[in-house]
């Protein structure tokens, strides 16, 4: 018979609400008396969680945006320290979020928690001195992609690679035909889709350029579709209130969510780095991956890069696989001619699609049960 578990556990933005959901899943199938409590989303509420407080306050990006609702984010982690050294649960989880998640984790631990840390920050692309800091705030790191392991190995940290839930959730081949019947668009037609990111200043800095260029892509493509997929209700009104502002006249369809629909309807995809780009891999898609921020956010983050590469994608193969656009390189005329480019090369498309099958076979683990496994042999272990 299994014991009751106390897990703590917090994500703070969508992609770790996902982890987060799936994880607490796979933990209930082996031990239907464990509880949770921490932060999370709509998706862990459902799961049993009672956040306690929205997930979304916790959302922030970049290097100088925090520092705005720095008082705010203070005030809730001091909170949830007080909280778990009040009520020790039997592990803490900490999903993401690495700059929020650390700091918890490493007074926790101090207090003789045990804790984990679910996806590893990029410390081994830059700021790689947070390392000191991981090892003495997480007992235990959970990794989503086989290359982070020997960095945590090489500086003495319990590592275990768990693969990618997306990886298990989509199938190694996409039918484009099924979705663009889903979603009541052309069978025949060529789609582009666009996705600009789900926060509202990677939209406002992105999505101008984004339909810049979709309208360089319909001068030359005149039957051309256009699709953006809107991340949640925010975003559909920020971009319908830029299309009817500065492009009255170009005809985009838009979606309320259903983004991995639309990734697999398209022909090519203008998008956002992050998550998504490892979807668009996993759906084998052609695509060209842009990144811009603030410029003192980017001034400050480009000089702690260590990496040759910022896309998922790219850095999963270990070369470059698809293009990268960053900061001013983001602009409608450059982008319009990679989108060219990629359409253009079929040779270029098939190669990629090899490329993409094997990354998405190395991320089948069935990682959900995977991390649920890492969870309960740690508190095993502990007894």
């Amino acid at each position: 018979m299994t014991s009751p578990l106390r897990i703590g556990i917090l994500a703070g933005e969508s992609s770790g609400d996902i982890l987060g959901a799936g994880l607490m899943q796979a933990l209930k199938s082996q031990n239907p008396q464990i509880t949770f409590e921490g932060i999370g989303g709509p998706l862990m509420t459902a799961q049993g969680l009672q956040s306690m407080v929205p997930m979304e306050r916790l959302s922030v990006m970049g290097l100088i945006e925090p520092f705005k609702r720095l008082p705010e984010l203070l005030g809730i982690r001091k909170s949830v320290v007080r909280h778990f050294l009040s009520y020790k649960p039997d592990v803490f989880i900490g999903i993401d979020s690495p700059d929020f998640n650390l700091n918890i984790e490493r007074q926790l631990k101090q207090a003789g928690i045990y804790t984990i840390h679910y996806v590893s920050p990029s410390v081994w692309a830059w700021r790689r001195k947070r390392i000191h800091k991981i090892a003495r705030s997480v007992d235990l790191m959970l990794t989503l992609f086989p290359f982070e392991v020997a960095f945590y190995e090489k500086h003495n940290i319990a590592v275990r690679c768990v693969g990618h839930p997306l990886a298990d959730l989509i199938p190694l081949s996409v039918d484009k035909a099924s979705a663009r019947t889903e979603l009541g668009l052309d069978k025949r037609g060529l789609l582009l889709a666009l996705l600009p990111g789900s926060r509202e200043g990677e939209v406002g800095r992105l999505a101008p350029e984004f339909l810049k260029c979709a309208e360089l892509c319909l001068q030359h493509w005149p039957e051309l579709e256009i699709v953006i997929p809107c991340a949640n209700a925010a975003r559909w009104v920020q971009i319908e209130a830029l299309l009817k502002e500065k492009f009255p006249d170009l005809k985009v369809t838009l979606t309320d969510g259903f983004a991995r629909e639309v990734m697999a309807a398209a022909d090519v995809l203008l998008i956002a780095s992050g998550t998504a780009t490892l979807e668009a891999a996993l759906m084998k898609k052609p695509m060209l991956v842009c990144y811009k921020m603030s410029a003192l956010s980017y001034a400050l983050i480009s000089r702690m890069l260590k990496v040759p590469y910022f896309s998922l994608p790219n850095l999963l193969a270990g070369k470059r696989l698809v293009e990268e656009r960053v900061q001013n390189k983001v602009n409608a005329e450059a982008l319009f001619q990679g989108i060219q480019s990629l359409l253009d090369d079929e040779e270029k498309q098939e190669q990629l699609n090899l490329e993409y099958l094997q990354i998405h076979q190395s991320l089948r683990k069935n990682a959900n049960a995977a991390a649920a496994e890492a969870v309960l042999d740690s508190v095993s272990h502990q007894e």
